[in-house]
């Protein structure tokens, strides 16, 4: 809006003033201005909505003029002009005109109310005095919000506002009032403006609102959520100097003989309690804290089954760790079964073999699961290293010492391809190599049976594998 527009403006807002206009609450139906005052009022909504404030100002004072309450049944000729005097407010740096744009702000809201009160405009919630005031204390929040962002007005002015719409609101307050509030009381009290009694009091007000709004307001439940939430964190500062256990305990007994069954209402009540300062050993915290105790107790052990029933590779450690081999064996068998990831299943039937082996002596099926492993999981040493300590430790029951030692050429094999296919295990299978060396056939003994170094020989036993000869050096 430019300057020109601004000073023209304030010239007429100072006419309105002056001719009690802001007091009438005349609508333009069944008047020979009925058409004029219609499009006026269509024009100025329409460029308000674009934000096109100076078409808008200049088609609202003629709409004003002809019908302050419109069609009777909207205040809009109230609340929009105060939103255009807002601006023009945010955007004027002379104070004498500021201060003339808080007066005429101040009078848009207030003629608009004394309408809602005499019920000369007509809502569609009917028309009782209860409907009446409601809507008196959504204008009044909107009011007050305005008040603080906008308008910078002084503290004490704006929880006058506030006291009126949360008397008039109710439990039906807006949440936009929240967040002023409870900045206003925080600053207040920290001032030694307020008392304690006082910030608790507001606090309980904004409680009950929420509440009843997140519960029972669908569209609207959300954001009373948060503009709570955000009411909380400001109380904060302020919280452990006006709440005290024994102001809030006689409130959450009443809560908790409502519903005392109710995990959730038992939870809160606890969180209450203790956030309130209440002891441990206070006997109404003990009752709480048990009853939580134990109905958690119950859904961790219900969640935890649950999860075990899902999960059978965690089961199967846990029995590992218990010393249960078998039924370890028998879980990581079920998760086979579940398994689809081919990294996943390759790890549980490596698992599995470890267990066959190392904790059941069955070679041969261990073996067989590390294969299967290897094959899902390319470049995977990890099974090969299995196989070679199946073949080293099983070597002493391989029959005589030839064989025995070809089952250790058998062991070192594998480790030598681990480590070829997967740096990863290098250093492990060195250090095993390292172990074994000492334990090649005698070439002597080579020497005896015809065997020559470089050519091949079956490893008898179980392993069944044909190895190339190399001795002991």
């Amino acid at each position: 809006m430019n300057r020109i527009f601004m000073n023209t403006t304030l010239i007429t807002i100072i006419l309105f003033l002056g001719g009690n206009i802001f007091a009438q609450c005349e609508s333009w139906v069944g008047t020979p201005q009925e058409e004029d005052g219609s499009n006026a009022h269509s024009v100025y909504r329409q460029a308000l909505k674009g934000k096109d404030y100076g078409t808008a100002f200049e088609y609202w004072q003629q709409a004003y003029e002809i019908a302050p309450a419109a069609d009777g049944q909207r205040d809009y000729h109230y609340t929009d002009g105060a939103k255009l005097y807002v601006n023009m407010y945010k955007n004027e740096s002379d104070e004498a005109k500021k201060k003339e744009y808080l007066t005429i702000i101040d009078r848009l809201y207030s003629e608009a109310i004394a309408c809602y009160e005499s019920k000369s405009i007509k809502i569609k919630c009917g028309d009782t005095d209860e409907c009446y005031q409601k809507r008196i204390g959504y204008l009044q929040g909107r009011r007050a919000y305005e008040m603080f962002y906008e308008l910078n007005s002084p503290y004490s002015q704006n929880l006058t506002v506030i006291d009126d719409a949360l008397a008039k609101g109710g439990v039906d307050t807006e949440y936009i009032v929240f967040d002023p509030l409870a900045r206003i009381v925080v600053w207040q009290f920290q001032k030694e403006q307020m008392d304690k009694e006082t910030a608790v009091n507001y606090y309980k007000q904004m409680e009950e609102i929420a509440q009843h709004n997140i519960i029972n307001n669908e569209s609207l439940s959300e954001y009373y959520e948060q503009a709570w939430q955000a009411a909380q964190a400001q109380y904060r500062a302020i919280e452990k100097d006006i709440f005290d256990c024994d102001y809030f305990k006689p409130i959450l007994q009443e809560e908790y003989q409502d519903d005392p069954s109710n995990p959730d209402v038992v939870k809160s009540i606890l969180v209450r309690l203790k956030r309130r300062g209440c002891p441990d050993d206070d006997p109404f915290v003990t009752e709480v804290d048990a009853k939580w105790k134990t109905y958690a107790a119950k859904v961790n052990a219900e969640r935890q089954a649950e999860f075990e029933a899902n999960n059978p590779s965690f089961l199967a450690k846990k029995l590992y760790d218990e010393g249960d081999f078998e039924g370890a064996a028998a879980k990581y068998e079920e998760a086979l079964n579940t398994e689809t990831d081919p990294n996943a299943k390759a790890n549980i039937l490596n698992g599995l073999a470890s267990i066959k082996f190392r904790k059941l002596a069955q070679y041969g099926e261990a073996r067989r699961l590390a294969k299967e492993a290897a094959s899902l999981k390319p470049n995977w040493g990890r099974p090969y290293m299995l196989i070679g300590d199946m073949y080293a430790k099983s070597a002493r029951n391989c029959g005589d010492s030839w064989n025995q030692r070809l089952a250790i050429i058998a062991a070192m094999d594998k480790y030598t391809y681990a480590k070829k296919i997967d740096p990863s295990v290098a250093a492990e299978a060195d250090d095993r190599l390292a172990r074994y060396r000492g334990s090649l056939p005698a070439q002597d003994e080579g020497f005896m049976r015809g065997v020559k170094a470089g050519e091949s020989a079956k490893v008898g036993c179980w392993i069944g594998e044909t190895v190339t000869v190399r001795y002991a050096k």
